[in-house]
């Protein structure tokens, strides 16, 4: 299971890396869109972040192949939606901005996809026992929800200018308190 997992998630951040290394490179060459990078870094820390939930599923001893089958699903929507940012090849002169919007549906239905497959992923590791339900995590997955919807239903672009920044802001504030959190509950 593990091994699967992993390799899904790999290849998640594998694209994304590819990706932003691509862009570095034809920085001159192609029209790079701020607010897409921000959506790469975002992106990358989910596929981190969820990569890193899928450890406590280590300690279930009886696996089904219906739970098998739903954290693979899990993890190849966030593969497929690493993929959305960046496509295969990268040629000189892409213009990012118009790429994005041309993919905006697709990319927010993914988000939404992943997240409301997060809720079922994080109730069922703390109904066997693997792990509670983090503090906060109503408030957590409700952001990316929000946030899903308004990017598939608007197509403004300082709407979208936005929707990155306050992703990345809740992602790295959540990751911020819980370690200061737990910093906190082993003293």
């Amino acid at each position: 299971f593990s091994v699967l997992v992993s390799v899904i998630f790999g290849l998640a951040l594998t694209h994304i890396l590819r990706g932003l290394g691509r862009i570095l490179q034809l920085r001159q060459r192609c029209r790079v869109y701020v607010p897409h990078v921000v959506w790469t870094v975002g992106v990358a820390l989910w596929v981190l972040a969820a990569w890193w939930g899928m450890f406590w599923w280590r300690n279930l001893s009886d696996w089904t192949f219906a739970w098998f089958l739903f954290i693979a699903s899990y993890s190849i929507c966030f593969f497929l939606w690493s993929y959305m940012l960046y496509p295969h090849e990268i040629a000189e002169g892409l213009d990012f901005e118009e790429y994005f919007f041309e993919n905006r549906k697709t990319f927010f239905a993914l988000i939404l996809t992943c997240a409301l497959l997060d809720i079922p992923e994080v109730l069922l590791k703390a109904h066997l026992g693997l792990r509670a339900v983090p503090g906060g995590y109503p408030f957590v997955i409700g952001i990316p929800i929000v946030i899903a919807v308004i990017g598939l239903v608007s197509a403004n672009r300082r709407v979208h200018w936005w929707l990155p920044v306050v992703f990345v802001a809740e992602i790295l504030g959540y990751e911020a308190l819980s370690t200061v959190g737990h910093i906190i509950a082993v003293r």
